[in-house]
């Protein structure tokens, strides 16, 4: 069976070529070999990147038994765990994915609302007027304060949560490394390498999250509590079953890997460009401020940075039989990875006229399509904590946007280049920028949820 065609250079090339500078690769193979091609990166079976709207539907709703995302994802198992929503495929994946779907939507997520916007504002509090911040990092301490509080239900200054905010920090810290991915590859594939170096700070967080699952399931006020983890323990599927605290590791680890790093991305990327585009963060700020009505703005520029700069550039099925995805090509070997690749799908001029321009204003009353737009994934496989991403992120970016003046460390620079952190795309330099002033903070409500 042959595979379509793609880049010649060695594996070794390409998988460089893809750890190093993943999407002028991409867009180099799309240029050279259309909207299907194959790539070789040596770590895992070929790559049959898919960059058609038309084929990403095929792919997405596919047999879900010939297209396994969980296989396609095993990359991940070194860090998420076995038992993670991404390494499952078939009843296991649909079990896992009904029993925490529910945790994610309607008047659950509101109680999210206010815990998001008092720990923006205490971060915002301890900003210096004056002194240089990097975003990424000064987003990714708010989003983590918010996983940990409404994730865990940990306590704002408990022992426990310093502990786990610290051993997060020194995963972190491996994962910002270019070779990281590589490391899980082989870890993942039963390949000698360097992830004996990594696994102490993962067997220092794990230790940490069952030591919290323990005392949660135990405890007397569980059923009063609304943090995600107290709502997970007691889901039970059809036959009365809830989650093992294997199962629980691994789908907290996944949220906080996951969600954690891929959200905090998207809001460093929008603010990368907003900071470029006066006209653009002041109506940001005016929608912030309540100084406009034209509800949209915010979600817009969401829309807009995951268009613009997709944290993670694409998603894997692996094939468990030969599949055909286009007839000229014939049935693929089992074995081979399909990749809907959400950058090329991001930046084809025919669906985004000027990929590379930052136009919130084209997301304005305009809902995104499920297999044009595709940051969370899609299917039955699209990201179950995307609705509790999108509202982190409009919280996080507004009370911001309400509070602060600022502009970027160099103004001279037109963009910010991509650098990698595991498996995201990450603005290289952080998206550095000066506190100019700061206002205070809106009289707030306690927050819902019970820590």
């Amino acid at each position: 069976m042959a595979l379509p065609p793609g880049p010649k250079q060695s594996s070794a090339y390409q998988t460089l070529a893809w750890t190093l500078r993943a999407p002028p690769f991409l867009e180099s193979s799309r240029r050279e070999f259309g909207d299907v091609f194959t790539v070789n990166l040596g770590i895992v079976e070929p790559v049959v990147v898919v960059s058609d709207p038309d084929l990403v539907k095929k792919v997405f709703t596919g047999d879900a038994n010939i297209l396994r995302a969980g296989a396609g994802n095993k990359v991940l198992k070194p860090i998420l765990g076995s038992r993670s929503i991404l390494l499952l495929d078939g009843p296991e994946h649909l079990r896992e994915r009904k029993l925490m779907l529910p945790q994610f939507h309607g008047k659950r997520m509101e109680a999210f609302t206010q815990l998001m916007r008092d720990i923006t504002n205490r971060a915002i509090d301890g900003w210096q007027v004056g002194a240089e911040i990097k975003l990424q990092s000064a987003f990714q301490e708010i989003t983590l304060d918010i996983i940990l509080r409404a994730l865990f239900g940990l306590d704002e200054e408990s022992r426990r949560t310093t502990e786990l905010r610290e051993a997060l920090h020194r995963m972190t810290r491996w994962a910002s490394g270019p070779l990281s991915q590589i490391t899980m590859s082989r870890e993942a594939n039963n390949k000698p390498g360097l992830w004996w170096m990594v696994k102490p700070s993962i067997d220092a967080t794990d230790r940490l999250i069952y030591a919290h699952i323990a005392e949660r399931r135990n405890a007397k006020d569980l059923a009063a509590r609304d943090d995600i983890l107290s709502l997970l323990l007691q889901a039970e599927d059809e036959n009365g079953k809830g989650l093992s605290d294997r199962e629980l590791r691994d789908e907290l680890m996944t949220l906080l890997i996951a969600g954690h790093e891929t959200t905090t991305t998207a809001m460093a990327w929008a603010y990368e460009r907003l900071l470029r585009q006066p006209d653009d963060m002041q109506r940001l700020q005016a929608e912030a401020r309540d100084e406009d009505r034209d509800e949209g703005w915010t979600d817009a520029v969401i829309h807009e940075a995951m268009r613009r700069r997709p944290p993670i550039p694409m998603v894997a099925r692996s094939l468990s039989e030969p599949w055909t995805l286009r007839e000229e090509d014939g049935p693929l070997p089992a074995g081979t990875i399909v990749a809907p690749s959400i950058w090329l799908i991001h930046h084809r001029e025919d669906i985004y006229p000027e990929p590379e321009a930052f136009r919130p204003e084209r997301w304005l009353g305009v809902k995104p399509d499920t297999y044009r737009w595709l940051p969370f994934g899609g299917g039955i496989r699209r990201c179950v904590g995307a609705s509790f991403a999108l509202l982190e992120m409009r919280e996080v970016l507004r009370t911001v946007a309400a509070r602060t003046e600022l502009v970027l460390a160099d103004p001279s620079s037109s963009r910010e280049r991509i650098s990698r952190r595991a498996i995201v795309l990450v603005p290289r330099h952080g998206t550095r920028a000066i506190l100019k002033s700061r206002q205070p903070a809106a009289q707030s409500e306690p927050a819902a949820v019970a820590a």
